[in-house]
C-alpha cells in the first residue's frame, strides 16, 4: 500500500441536532430523557474521523478504530445542536491519532482523543471469519 495523502493538523467537523433518540434516557439512564448521551457524543468523533481519513484511502482499504477515549463534559439539553471537530494530531503511515472537541451552543461539552489503523479491508473480514468458525459445534 502507499502511504495515503493523511496530514497532521487536518480537520474535519460534523454536527448534530440534538433529537429524542440521541438522549440518554435511550442508552440505559432512563431519567435523563432529555439530555444528550454520551454514546452519540463518542459515535460523531467516530464519523467524523472516519469521513475525514477514509476517502484518501487507496481501493480496498479502510481506518478501524483500536482506542477512544471520551470526556463528556458539561450536559446538553434536547433541541441545541452539538458540535464536533476533530483533528489529526499524529500519523505514522499506518495509526491516526485525532484529538476531538465537542461544544454546543453554549461552549464546550467534551474532549478525547481516538486512534485508527489503516487496514485491508478483504483480509480483515476473512480472519473476522476465520476467528468466528471457532464458534462452530460449541454448544454454550
Amino acid at each position: 500500500m502507499n502511504a495515503p495523502d493523511i496530514h497532521i493538523g487536518e480537520k474535519n467537523t460534523v454536527q448534530k441536532l440534538i433529537e429524542p433518540t440521541d438522549t440518554a434516557a435511550n442508552f440505559g439512564t432512563g431519567d435523563l430523557d432529555t439530555l444528550f448521551a454520551t454514546p452519540i457524543l463518542v459515535a460523531m468523533m467516530l464519523d467524523a474521523s472516519v469521513h475525514l481519513v477514509d476517502k484518501k484511502l487507496p481501493e480496498g482499504y479502510i481506518s478501524v478504530g483500536i482506542m477512544s477515549t471520551v470526556n463528556h463534559e458539561k450536559a446538553t439539553v434536547l433541541g441545541e445542536t452539538v458540535t464536533v471537530e476533530v483533528k489529526i494530531s499524529q500519523f505514522d503511515g499506518n495509526k491516526i491519532t485525532f484529538e476531538m472537541i465537542a461544544f454546543d451552543e453554549i461552549g464546550t461539552i467534551g474532549s478525547g482523543k481516538h486512534e485508527r489503523i489503516i487496514v485491508n479491508k478483504k483480509k480483515l473480514i476473512e480472519r473476522a471469519k476465520k476467528r468466528a468458525s471457532n464458534l462452530e459445534n460449541h454448544d454454550f
